[in-house]
């Protein structure tokens, strides 16, 4: 009789991996450490886990694939949502409650795709 099966030895593997283990550190100078320590405060965070956050964001940048800002996600929802609207309206067609809830439903999902989409677009130029 096993004491472990394979299954739960992999999940608990793949839930060790993402375990902080190991640390990554450097020297400030006192004014650096204060600038590090007023931007933590005015985020809410920690002193760690806002540089942590500051290395990922970074990683993530540099591999090319950096999530679109809350902002600009919720800007390119304005704009879908606005071209959406504006053709049936342009053309003279009735939007229907059902189809305008269809259509918010609709941004909601694709409006984070297409603001990465963008960000993409821009770092190529």
């Amino acid at each position: 009789m096993k004491l472990l099966d394979d299954a739960q030895i992999a999940v608990d593997a793949e839930k060790r991996a993402g375990y902080r283990l190991r640390g990554v550190t450097t020297k400030l100078s006192p004014s650096e450490v204060d600038s590090v320590e007023r931007l933590a405060r005015s985020r809410g965070l920690q002193r760690g886990e806002l540089i942590r956050k500051l290395i990922l964001d970074e990683l993530t940048r540099d591999s090319g694939s950096a999530p679109a800002s809350t902002e600009l996600t919720e800007i390119m929802g304005i704009r879908l949502m606005l071209t959406n609207l504006f053709r049936p309206l342009a053309t003279g067609q009735k939007l229907t409650p059902e189809a305008f809830d269809n259509m918010v439903a609709e941004v909601k999902k694709r409006k984070r795709s297409v603001a990465e989409d963008a960000l993409q677009d821009l770092e190529r130029a």
